[in-house]
Formats: C-alpha cells, structure tokens, sequence
C-alpha cells in the first residue's frame, strides 16, 4: 500500500502539520518504508507461535511476580456517606445537571 501525494497532504491536514514540498517528499518516503516493513511482518506465518508477555521471555526464563488477589481493605461506605448530603439505597444523590 503506497501512499500517494494526496494521502500525505490529508494526513498532515488531519494532524494538523504544515509540510513545504521538500518535507512532504521526505515524510511519504518514511511512511511508505514503514508500510512496507509492516507488510513484510504481515506475510510471516505465526500459526503455533505463542505470544509473549515480555521480549525477555524469549531468551531467558521469566518468573512472573504476581501478588495474591486478597481483599486489603475494608468496605467503608456508610462511613464515606455520612458526610454526603443527600444518600439513598448505597448511592450518592445529586442534582440532576443535564435536561
């Protein structure tokens, strides 16, 4: 997928870039060598490649340090709302600002 001239111009339109010729010459040029990476990468089969979770994982084995899904504080809400103007069924009340 080459970019033409034209799709340069609008994406520097949408990004709100002001490009002179020169620039915009370069910029197609970048862009177009990045499609054209991202097209090769496209056409590797990865069927039965497993993804990784960090790039070190495949060179070296990564322990994952995961820490245990335990409840470390308590629920407070009827002391949060005390203070609260206006409460009803656990929610706060406010006015309704949007007709």
């Amino acid at each position: 997928m080459a970019l033409t001239p034209q799709d340069v111009s609008r994406i520097a339109h949408l990004a709100r870039l002001e490009l002179d010729p020169d620039e915009q010459a370069r910029m197609r040029e970048q862009l177009n060598g990045f499609f054209s990476i991202v097209e090769r990468m496209s056409a590797v089969d990865t069927t039965g490649v497993e993804p990784l979770y960090t790039p070190l994982s495949a060179v070296q084995q990564v322990a994952l340090r995961l820490r245990e899904d335990i409840v470390t504080e308590s629920d407070d809400r009827a002391a949060n709302q005390r203070s609260a103007p206006a409460v009803e069924d656990g929610l706060f009340l406010v006015p309704k600002v949007i007709e």
